[in-house]
């Protein structure tokens, strides 16, 4: 699996104009399900991410988690972020799962992130949205597991 993590201030995610989801303070993850993952990379990459100490401590450095600074996460299935782009001009998607095993991993990812006292508010599976944020910083990292990549 791969995410990508961003700190933001705020995020939201839009359908046909109407405001399905958002979150303030906390993380925007967009995630990819990859063919070759399974429930122990969902788990890795939960954990992963709710220990992420990418927050701003009292002195200014990146030392506390999301939970520890009371924020939450906007989870985003994207299967763009398996992507492969390192061949030709069009990027390739082979390597992403098929989308009954991608939403299956996607909410078993969600149901992890709450599991880590993370409070989770989603996008739709497989629908086309537009994602707005606030990034705060911008601090924007890759979070993978080591199974596709």
């Amino acid at each position: 699996m791969r995410a990508v993590v961003q700190r933001v201030k705020s995020a939201r995610v839009e359908i046909d104009e109407r405001t399905v989801s958002g979150i303030g303070r906390g993380l925007l993850i967009l995630v990819g399900v990859a063919q070759t993952d399974r429930r122990e990379d969902a788990v890795y990459l939960a954990e992963k991410i709710a220990n992420l100490r990418i927050f701003d401590d009292g002195e200014g450095k990146m030392n506390l988690s999301v939970n520890e600074v009371g924020g939450s996460a906007l989870v985003v299935s994207n299967f763009t972020v398996c992507g492969d782009c390192r061949k030709g001009r069009r990027p390739s998607f082979t390597e992403a799962a098929p989308v009954q095993e991608g939403r299956e991993l996607y909410e078993f990812f969600v149901a992890e992130l709450r599991k880590q006292a993370v409070p989770v508010a989603t996008g739709e599976f497989q629908a086309y949205m537009q994602v707005f944020l606030q990034n705060d910083g911008p601090v924007t990292l890759m979070v993978e597991s080591n199974r596709l990549f």
